[in-house]
């Protein structure tokens, strides 16, 4: 107890510095955690979460018996999995070809323009979708109409949702992830680049053997958080572009928790089929961290 008074007095500036996040984490993360018993309950708003009745397992029966989980299930995984696939990379190749640009200025210019979607509201980013695929006046309509193809409704198809979300989820986000490898790669000891040029190795070996095992960690923790966040699908975007025309492909779990869970009032319901998605995100990053630390040298833990 002495030493921890003592190490306390000591660093009292730093945690003062650290209070404000341990008490947006105790505020906003882990006091609503209690909500989830009524998960497990028929919540009623005038009775209060204790007072309502236990139902048990009742509310995740109804969910799997529900003909609509399936397809908000399928549709959270692949709209994940696609945003992991085709996204993850593009920070990571954005990061090499910026490290490869000599001239300062250019440089500079490149990151800013690349940087700026991350700063743009996801209102803005989705009005801006829904005037550029417009099928009357939209940029890219116009474009078609003038290589003799007819205009495409594509906000209204659900067979396009996944390919205007992912591509714009990148433009959005790819500049602003190539930060930390940035970071990473200026971490990188210079004199490996003088061995490897003394031995004639060309940019695209120095690239295979150099750069990328340099950053190396830093991909490998990212991607475990990426993995975690298959399910977290953003629910603001998803929310304004999709439309019951598209609901086959664009319904996610956090919408369908939005409509069964808010906007019809069920909240138990809701809450039930929230909490497994945070399971199943639990049991993703878990995974991912344990074949890391089995088959690497990196890991959360």
């Amino acid at each position: 107890m002495a030493q921890f008074t003592k190490h306390f007095w000591r660093d009292k500036y730093l945690l003062l510095l650290l209070a404000p996040v341990i008490l947006y984490l105790l505020i906003f993360k882990y006091t609503p955690m209690f909500g989830i018993v009524i998960a497990f309950k028929k919540y009623n708003l005038f009775k209060g979460i204790w007072d309502s009745p236990w139902v048990g397992w009742n509310n995740f029966t109804l969910f799997f018996n529900n003909h609509d989980a399936y397809q908000v299930i399928r549709n959270t995984f692949l709209l994940g999995f696609y945003r992991l696939l085709f996204g993850f990379p593009v920070p990571i190749l954005l990061a090499l070809l910026l490290n490869e640009i000599r001239k300062a200025m250019f440089k500079r210019f490149v990151q800013t323009v690349s940087y700026l979607p991350h700063f743009i509201s996801t209102v803005v980013i989705a009005s801006m979708l829904t005037m550029f695929l417009s099928p009357s006046g939209g940029i890219l309509n116009n474009m078609l109409q003038w290589l003799g193809i007819q205009p495409i409704n594509f906000l209204a198809e659900a067979g396009w949702f996944r390919t205007i979300y992912v591509s714009s989820d990148i433009w959005q986000t790819a500049g602003w992830g190539s930060i930390i490898y940035l970071a990473a790669l200026s971490a990188i000891d210079p004199q490996l680049y003088e061995v490897a040029d003394i031995d004639g190795a060309t940019r695209w070996q120095k690239t295979m053997h150099v750069t990328l095992p340099g950053i190396a960690p830093a991909i490998i923790i990212l991607l475990i958080l990426n993995v975690g966040q298959i399910v977290e699908i953003g629910f603001e975007k998803v929310f304004l572009l999709y439309n019951p025309a598209t609901y086959e492909t664009a319904d996610i779990i956090s919408t369908y928790v939005y409509r069964m869970g808010i906007a019809s009032g069920n909240y138990s319901y809701g809450t039930a089929v929230d909490l497994f998605m945070g399971v199943i995100s639990f049991i993703f990053v878990y995974s991912a961290n344990y074949f890391s630390r089995k088959y690497g040298e990196t890991s959360l833990w």
